[in-house]
């Protein structure tokens, strides 16, 4: 994805809240170089910030004439309007080695045993996994079938194909689990008993 970005001259809470009120947002980019202070249109930036691309995979920043190539790192909202306040870049190169969470795609369930056959319901334990890799290897997103899902049997880390020069990140867990199926609940119908023979003789009694 391209987006445009303008040199930021000005600095300091005034100058954030004039742009702001013009209907810019202040930046930052910084990695490789020296620190640059960027301002960017706010609808195009607010609109861009749905997008999932947005978020997992290399951008083009255009900045003065030149396309330099960026990675999302943070961004601040305003606590109740929907107005970004702040947003910062890295730059990477062929070079950079990064650390970032990916989305996960999730395909082929409906065609799985677990959930065709035994009508599981695929529970997606994970939808995002934390990668190390070359900032030019990173994935916009991960792909994992589930068609060969069974019942009883989860998915795991270990299960998934991952690209080559790709690390999952998995901070101690030996073997997450990714997605596992979950068996229909199976209703319990319970009967009321019938009164017995001699409660009917004793109620009788009793009048």
């Amino acid at each position: 994805m391209k987006f445009v970005a303008f040199e930021r001259k000005l600095q300091g809470t005034g100058a954030s809240r004039r742009l702001r009120v013009a209907g810019k947002v202040p930046g930052i980019v910084y990695g490789a170089g020296e620190p640059a202070l960027i301002e960017i249109d706010h609808n195009a930036l607010y609109h861009a910030l749905k997008k999932e691309a947005f978020h997992s995979s290399l951008l083009d920043m255009e900045l003065n004439g030149s396309v330099t190539q960026v990675l999302l790192r943070d961004f601040q909202m305003h606590p109740y309007k929907p107005q970004v306040q702040h947003i910062d870049f890295q730059r990477v190169d062929g070079t950079t080695k990064i650390t970032k969470k990916v989305p996960l795609h999730f395909i082929g369930e409906e065609n799985s045993v677990a959930v065709k056959t035994d009508k599981c319901t695929v529970n997606h334990v994970v939808t995002e996994l934390e990668i190390t890799c070359l900032a030019q290897q990173l994935p916009e997103f991960i792909e994992i079938d589930l068609s060969g899902l069974t019942k009883g049997h989860s998915l795991h880390v270990n299960d998934i194909k991952i690209p080559a020069g790709i690390r999952v990140v998995t901070h101690g867990k030996p073997n997450p689990v990714i997605a596992t199926p979950v068996e229909p609940k199976v209703e319990e119908i319970v009967v009321a008993a019938a009164p017995a023979a001699d409660d009917k003789k004793g109620k009788k009694g009793k009048k």
